[in-house]
């Protein structure tokens, strides 16, 4: 055995061109994801401008609306009908669901009701089997359904701090988890996720309800991911709603200095033309936008004190449920 091994020599040459060849391809990567970015900019600009151009047929869809007994929920069912769409209804309000079903049948539609506890991960999985052997594939989940109770922190219950992520959130992943297999076999589908601004910005008195919306931005923002990382996103889309607070009785007593309490066919109809036109995200009204990007650049203790000042983070303090 030769008692002096050769040592491995390393390239120097080798590890610069490594280096080289490293930047160059994350270079010509950034490159391209800042004309991706211009792209869509446009895109997002122009389905702003002329919505209409952009539209894509519903018709023949099957849509899953939860909570769509009553607000915003029970407008979009509407809507969604008019437009061709077989609309089924999932509330925990049983004579709610029917009527919201029926008025839809009245008025030349066809949407089915279904009496569903959304806060129970079993009824969801129960309800989901049975509605597809009545109905068919849903290829339009829009997850709308949640709740608020609106204490402070230290004033709410452990029971409806639970029942708030039941609905609000996990609800979401169990009706994904449903209905997302049979899109990927049929190579359509369209979810969407119903949040709030609250989602982006802490709010007094909405602990629990804001950290649940929170929960959804970040399923909505990392199932995007997932879907184009598995090379799905093409065909099954997916769109976050976000409003300021809706006039729908769900927060009674809230008052706004700046931003306007938002009327519920306003959203009901950006939320459809947001569907239609496959955007991504929208946050209601848009230049509330200015506000949550602000948050990232501001020390937080100037956010916190502008979020005061603005009536956002204690709006809730006339709030009755």
């Amino acid at each position: 055995m030769n008692p002096h091994p050769r040592r491995q020599v390393q390239n120097p040459n080798g590890k610069l061109f490594e280096r080289v060849k490293n930047i160059v391809c994350v270079s010509r990567d950034v490159a391209w994801g800042i004309w991706v970015c211009l792209y869509h900019a446009q895109q997002d600009f122009m389905k702003w401008l002329v919505p209409r151009a952009y539209y894509k047929s519903l018709s023949g869809h099957i849509a899953l609306v939860t909570g769509g007994a009553s607000g915003i929920g029970r407008l979009i069912s509407h809507k969604l009908a008019k437009l061709g769409v077989i609309v089924i209804i999932w509330d925990v309000n049983e004579r709610g669901g029917q009527d919201a079903a029926e008025a839809i049948i009245r008025d030349g539609g066809i949407a089915f009701s279904y009496a569903v506890d959304l806060g129970s991960r079993e009824a969801i999985y129960i309800a989901a089997q049975r509605l597809q052997a009545e109905v068919g594939d849903v290829t339009l989940l829009i997850n709308n359904a949640g709740i608020v109770f609106g204490k402070t922190f230290l004033n709410s219950k452990d029971e409806d701090i639970l029942k708030t992520f039941d609905v609000n959130i996990l609800a979401h992943f169990w009706t994904i988890k449903a209905f997302l297999p049979k899109m990927i076999v049929r190579n359509k589908g369209h979810i969407v996720n119903i949040a709030s601004m609250a989602g982006f910005c802490g709010t007094s008195r909405l602990v629990d309800y804001c950290a649940s919306k929170f929960a959804a931005v970040g399923l909505d923002e990392a199932l995007r991911a997932e879907l184009h990382d598995l090379n799905l996103s093409e065909h099954i889309k997916t769109t976050l709603i976000c409003p300021y607070y809706i006039n729908t009785g769900m927060f009674a007593g809230v008052r706004s200095k700046v931003a306007p309490i938002l009327d519920p066919e306003y959203v009901a109809n950006e939320t459809v033309v947001a569907i239609r036109t496959q955007k991504e995200l929208v946050i209601l009204p848009w230049w509330l936008s200015i506000f949550v990007n602000l948050k990232y650049f501001l020390p937080i203790s100037g956010h916190t004190y502008m979020a005061r000042a603005l009536g956002f983070s204690n709006s809730m303090e006339n709030f009755s449920l």
